[in-house]
């Protein structure tokens, strides 16, 4: 028999839940979990979400048929639903819980509680989460066995699904926390319990939601809540909140970025969009991934690899080994055909995985930057609420101000960027387009227009949040 990852009776007491199942003992294991039916394979814990559009209860007979042993319900669907779970019980062991979503997060913390001797990481942030997670994970590599977050999963259910991926020979545990709602990263936070904690920034992502800066910043810090006097919180020194942050936390307090020299760190030069040179403790490092931001949250993962053992070398080999992710502060150089049949080489800034004020104002920030004629092309930043108008303004005011040239063209693309749009032809500015809507139609209208203005040499910059689906434009513009 494959041994389950958590045994039956102690899944049950973590979760508080009643069993009901007559299926024999030796089935009632499982060595996944999934809360998407899809996901499911033969002995998968599945734990059907409820939310408002979908209840995930209705796929429980299509878990079953994938080979599901142990299924998750809430309590009120058990009371409505008596003789469909009799019937379900036959088949696989079934659990009743007050709250599936609770029910699979103490589950997760209970998995994670049986790894005592695990080295735990929690990474938080307005922006910068997933570059700075690859950060520490290909630095502490070099001399750990590390196990991270499996690609975005850090909400409150991905969070939990990526901590069932530990395993006994794992060293390390790096794992982002983020949120969109108040106490989702103290939830989270108590299936970890990360006794390192790196804050990235406090900035304006899903402000629309909680409705301010000082509001995130409240929510951020609960990754440091069970830090002991052993831990250690890597707070970024130049956050307006970082005094903030740092209160109250029982262990070490590093704040990264504050003295370069205490991490051993001497800045040489700014390489551009190839990215930062500089040296640690006198040994010369690049970092391939652009901009003043990655730089800075290069400084926090270098601060951990010290504080967790690592020698220059070690952080060396790991910074230097690790390339960007597609659509994070990604380049790309492509020879495309412009409209006249010319073949041009061009660069590409994808960085359109996601998009706040802060990183929008950052990626225009490095553009700005580069020699020859640059093209902007940005999305609509999404989850901002009532301030969206305002915000997506600023950005159109930020443009006028600090990145657009005669020759610069700027793109804008869905209905919050036309606040950007207004304020950059209000104040003159004729060499640029709005695109009202993103589907596939709208975005091949787009390149086809980028094509008859495309020249050689030129830069793009491509940016807007995920929804937006910006990073078509690449697989376009390559065909």
């Amino acid at each position: 028999m494959m041994k389950t990852l958590l045994d039956y009776s102690n899944l049950v007491s973590a979760v508080k839940g009643q069993s009901i199942c007559t299926v024999p003992e030796k089935t009632r294991i499982f060595t996944s979990v999934a809360t998407d039916s899809r996901n499911v394979v033969k002995d998968t814990l599945f734990v059907p979400l409820v939310g408002e559009k979908q209840d995930g209860h209705i796929y429980i007979p299509m878990a079953i048929e994938k080979g599901a042993s142990i299924v998750f319900v809430n309590r009120l669907f058990f009371e409505n639903h008596a003789d469909i779970i009799a019937e379900y019980s036959n088949k696989v062991a079934v659990i009743v819980v007050e709250n599936t979503l609770h029910g699979l997060q103490d589950a997760a913390e209970a998995y994670v509680n049986q790894f005592p001797q695990l080295i735990k990481v929690g990474i938080t942030g307005s922006s910068g989460k997933t570059t700075t997670k690859e950060l520490c994970v290909s630095i502490l590599s070099q001399k750990y066995t590390v196990v991270s977050t499996v690609g975005n999963l850090n909400s409150e259910t991905g969070l939990p699904l990526s901590v069932f991926k530990i395993q006994p020979s794992d060293e390390v545990g790096i794992f982002e926390l983020g949120m969109n709602r108040e106490n989702e990263i103290g939830e989270i936070a108590k299936v970890l319990k990360p006794e390192y904690a790196v804050i990235t920034n406090i900035g304006n992502a899903h402000i629309g939601i909680l409705g301010s800066r000082q509001n995130i910043a409240k929510e951020k810090r609960k990754i440091c809540t069970y830090i002991s006097e052993k831990g250690t919180a890597f707070i970024p020194a130049h956050d307006d909140f970082a005094s903030y942050l740092a209160d109250g936390v029982r262990g070490n307090v590093v704040f990264y970025g504050k003295s370069l020299s205490d991490a051993g760190v001497v800045f040489l030069h700014d390489d551009g969009i190839e990215g930062t040179s500089f040296s640690i403790d006198g040994i010369p490092v690049q970092l391939k991934l652009p901009g003043k931001y990655n730089f800075n949250n290069a400084l926090a993962a270098i601060e951990l690899g010290k504080v967790l053992g690592l020698s220059a070398e070690q952080i060396k080999k790991g910074i230097e080994a690790l390339r960007p992710m597609s659509g994070r502060s990604e380049i790309i150089h492509m020879q495309v055909t412009n409209a006249e049949e010319q073949l041009c080489e061009i660069t590409v800034l994808k960085d359109c995985y996601n998009a706040n004020p802060d990183s929008m104002q950052k990626a225009l920030e490095l553009s700005t930057t580069v020699g020859g004629r640059r093209i902007y092309i940005l999305g609509d930043m999404l989850e901002l609420g009532s301030t969206s108008k305002e915000t997506h303004s600023e950005v159109g005011s930020f443009i006028v101000q600090n990145c657009i040239r005669n020759s610069d063209i700027v793109y804008f693309v869905g209905s919050e960027m036309k606040w950007a749009a207004d304020v950059v032809q209000k104040n003159g500015y004729k060499n640029c387009r709005y695109y009202k809507d993103f589907d596939d139609a709208s975005i091949q209208t787009l390149c086809m227009d980028l094509k008859a203005a495309l020249k050689n040499n030129d830069f793009i910059l491509l940016k807007g949040s995920h929804g937006i689906g910006l990073e078509r434009i690449v697989s376009l513009l390559q065909k």
